[in-house]
């Protein structure tokens, strides 16, 4: 799993029909300073998350995992919108 913020939307009408209804997200991972790390995947939505939200996502076969992505051909999956998360002794709000 990696922390990321969602940054944008992808639009695609043509897709493998296995697709049709998901949305999909451009998401900018992020290093535990919240701070962006220079990467960039673009993520089946399976929680409802929007424009600005920090979320964790799982790519390769761990994104095939959720009710929205089982068996279909998809490389990343977001899978929770952070409120709240510890690390290196501190507590660190995004809600």
């Amino acid at each position: 799993m990696k922390m990321g913020r969602v940054i944008g939307s992808v639009v695609a009408t043509r897709k493998d029909p296995s697709l049709d209804g998901v949305k999909f997200l451009v998401v900018q991972g992020l290093t535990l300073d919240v701070e962006p790390d220079g990467g960039y995947v673009i993520a089946v939505d399976a929680v409802g998350a929007g424009q600005d939200d920090i979320v964790l996502y799982a790519s390769g076969s761990s994104a095939r995992q959720t009710a929205l992505t089982k068996d279909k051909p998809v490389d990343a999956v977001i899978m929770a919108i952070v409120d709240t998360f510890d690390a290196l002794g501190q507590t660190v709000r995004l809600t």
